[in-house]
């Protein structure tokens, strides 16, 4: 068979924890993910083979010139973690696949068994009725009741049933059915909210992550991007709320208006 992945480096790493993310809603997964690579030493540890999991549906066109099919990579970075005692393992997939996502989920968890990762994460939205404007909740789920403690100790929220949908959530099935440890870290994301990048769930979630992983992460430019886009959310809002007014209350003055006009006339 195919051999689907490729390790560039042989660290020894101390007991790693693996952090894995795809695109899902909100963007709360690959910003969690993208920050801490920008901002800790991670180093390329591998890749999967893309061709195999992705069809290419078109190309790219250059000054005319036609590029070469382009496929969503699945790639791999280690970080040695000398302040904590365990290192992190980064996965980082552009896309979801459309029909192998079980077996790309089967080899994410391979090259965890094959590191000896004593957990993984992975981060997805969690859809409630907050408002943007309040602070967004960390919701925590395991794939044991034994993690179950551990959870409590960062105060995550217990939410009872729910489904995790794409790849963020079925790493865990799949680890579970392996006998790996993994945790997903769902951050608050408003219902009406879900085609906007949410970089304050994932700040929510990344204070938390940081935290778990025993990881020194400055903040400050999430920081700084979240509070941004809370402030342009709120014009949005209003600018929304502003259409909806005159939309359905300017017809209503108007035919008020040509009804006095006509009895008037009367």
């Amino acid at each position: 068979m195919k051999k689907l992945m490729k390790i560039s480096a042989r660290p020894k790493l101390n007991e790693p924890n693996m952090v894995a993310a795809w695109p899902g809603i909100g963007g709360v997964a690959t910003i969690v993910a993208a920050y801490l690579k920008k901002k800790l030493n991670f180093k390329d540890l591998g890749e999967l083979d893309a061709p195999y999991f992705f069809e290419p549906v078109g190309v790219l066109v250059r000054d005319n010139v036609v590029e070469e099919p382009q496929f969503p990579q699945t790639k791999f970075h280690y970080f040695k973690n000398k302040e904590g005692a365990n290192d992190v393992i980064l996965v980082m997939g552009d896309d979801q696949p459309q029909s192998k996502s079980y077996e790309l989920a089967n080899c994410v968890v391979d090259l965890a068994l094959r590191f000896h990762v004593k957990r993984i994460y992975t981060c997805a939205a969690a859809l409630t009725r907050i408002h943007h404007t309040e602070q967004p909740k960390v919701w925590g789920v395991a794939t044991s009741p034994d993690i179950t403690p551990d959870l409590a100790q960062h105060d995550l929220i217990k939410n009872g049933n729910l489904h995790i949908s794409g790849m963020n959530g079925l790493i865990l099935g799949v680890a579970k059915e392996r006998g790996v440890d993994a945790v997903c870290l769902l951050g608050e994301v408003p219902l009406y909210a879900t085609k906007i990048q949410n970089p304050m769930a994932a700040l929510a979630i990344l204070d938390v992550l940081a935290k778990i992983l025993a990881v020194d992460v400055d903040m400050t430019e999430l920081a700084q991007i979240a509070s941004e886009t809370k402030e342009r959310m709120k014009q949005v809002a209003a600018e929304a709320m502003g259409e909806y007014i005159d939309y359905f209350t300017a017809p209503i003055w108007e035919q008020g208006e040509e009804e006095e006009d006509e009895d008037e006339e009367e």
